[in-house]
Parts: structure tokens; sequence; C-alpha cells
């Protein structure tokens, strides 16, 4: 069970990187002229990745993006006058890889499983997080990493769904165990070290630079629309047959606002927001098991 849920938050974060970095391939793109306990240890240090815990952040639903798929000849008036899709996408990139914190909520696809995963996660660039995961709607599990610490909680339908194949005796005893409760673990142990890098937002963004050796993307201008109630410019990313569809602020800095994929194969969407704001990662009150002391004693 470790295994599955570490590779699934993992897929998550290096899909919502990548929304990140498809403006990297948009630097070097042409503009187009029209639209373009070992038990308990296991579980608690196999799953989760996603946003604010439900105490301190909303859902994890995206709302969709007001957007048409036109695109009409640009107008002095409209975002980025005189700017080519490619121009607009660099300031993006520049303005996204230099924020201080965000969040990303969202849906993406788990190649391995066929599964649907639903994140909502806030980072910063002190490598504190807030999070929760859904997995197709069965269950939640949420994450918070404060300074040294990670803490997870799980509910039961996300235990059970991931404890799919297991014996029956085992699944009953994790989800007594765990379900509903607060685990803890060091940052810097073994089981949490992956976990804990999932909030690098360092590293994301890192990432999302990119080295400049990928084949030019060409990039289209779109035409203005709103995100969430908030004025964006929409651009499209083409990528061999698959053309995305990456909305940009046209308020203040110019920051990705949502990635939306045109892939059949790895549909999805994700929203940014909480742009160089205060991330939620506040340890959790009450009871926490510390799943690093031997006898699992409680907090």
């Amino acid at each position: 069970m470790r295994r599955r849920a570490r590779r699934t938050a993992l897929t998550a974060l290096l899909l919502a990187a990548g929304a990140t970095a498809c403006l990297t391939g948009c630097q070097s793109g042409q503009d187009g002229d029209g639209a373009s306990d070992g038990a308990a240890r296991s579980a608690a240090s196999g799953g989760s990745s996603a946003a604010s815990p439900s105490a301190t952040a909303p859902g994890s639903t995206a709302a969709p993006a007001e957007a048409s798929a036109s695109a009409p000849a640009p107008s002095p008036d409209e975002p980025f006058a005189g700017l080519s899709g490619a121009e607009i996408s660099e300031r993006a990139l520049k303005a996204t890889t230099g924020a201080r914190s965000l969040r990303m909520t969202g849906s993406v696809p788990d190649d391995e499983s066929g599964d649907t995963i639903e994140i909502d996660l806030a980072l910063d660039r002190r490598g504190d997080c807030a999070g929760t995961m859904g997995m197709d709607g069965q269950g939640e599990a949420e994450l918070i990493k404060t300074g040294d610490t990670v803490y997870l909680k799980y509910d039961e339908r996300f235990l059970r769904a991931q404890s799919k194949g297991e014996p029956q005796a085992d699944t009953e005893a994790l989800v007594s165990l765990l379900a509903g409760r607060w685990t803890s673990m060091s940052a810097d142990g073994a089981d949490a070290k992956e976990m804990a890098g999932f909030c690098d937002l360092d590293k994301l963004l890192e990432d999302a630079g990119g080295s400049g050796d990928d084949a030019p993307t060409k990039v289209t201008r779109g035409r203005a629309t709103t995100v969430d109630g908030k004025p964006a410019f929409t651009l499209y990313e083409t990528d061999g047959s698959v053309r995305n569809t990456v909305y940009v602020a046209t308020e203040g800095k110019p920051y990705l606002l949502r990635f939306e994929s045109g892939s059949k194969q790895e549909p999805g969407a994700l929203s940014f927001t909480g742009y160089d704001e205060p991330v939620p990662a506040e340890p959790p009150s009450g009871e926490v098991l510390d799943l690093d002391s031997p006898d699992g004693t409680s907090t």
C-alpha cells in the first residue's frame, strides 16, 4: 500500500509542476496568427499531498475557467497588446517562478492506477505546506509540514480505498489505529523525506524554469476572459498534436492562474492562487500519534 500511495502523490505533484513548466517551452516558442507500528508507519508515509487542511482552507474543487476557444485579432485595448504569445508566456514564467508561495487546486490523472487525483496544496519557499488529497472521491488525506515535522491524517474511506487487496484483518487494524487521527513523523526520517519533498516550492519552481533544452512549443494568443472572477488572458500552447490552455493574470503580476490539459490521455486542470500569501501550516491541535516513537506514543 505504501508504494502505490507514494506513487500517486508523486504523480500529482509532478503534473502540477509540469503545468507550470508549460510556460518554459513557451519562451522559445513562436507566436501564431490564430488560437493556439509498522502498519501505521507504512500508511502514514504513503499517502498525501495537496492543500489546506479542512480547518484552515476551503475544499479542493477547482472552478472551471470562463473562456472561449476563439482567438480574434489583438486589439490595442486588450491586455498585453503588442506582445506575442511567447512574450506573454515569458512574463508569466518570470512572475510565477518568482513567487514566495502559492496554492494549487484541481485534478490530475494517475497513469498507474487510472484514477483521478484531486489535490489542493498550499506551499511556500520555507518548505512548509498544508493540504489535502483525494482519489476519485474515495476519501481524503490531509497533510501539514511545518518546520522539521510532517503531520498526516486519513479518513476511513481513504484508508480502505488505499488498502484494497490487503488482508481484511490488516485493513481493519489500520483503520482502527489511524482513521481520523493526526500522526507525526520527522521530515528527515526515511519514511517522511519523500513526503516532505512534496512541499519544496523551490524545487517545484526550479523544475518549472526548465533547462531550455526542450523542443520549442508554439504559443498563440487567445482573448481576455476571467478565471474565478479574476481578469485573465488566454494562451494556447501546442505541443505536437496536443493543445493546452493557459490563463495568465492581467491585473498585478502576470501570474499563471490556470492550466487545462488538452490531452485525451492525460486530461486534467489545475488552478493557481494564493501567490505570496501565508501558508496555513500550523501543527494540529489535540492528540497526535508520534510514529517515530517506538511505542507510537501520542503527544
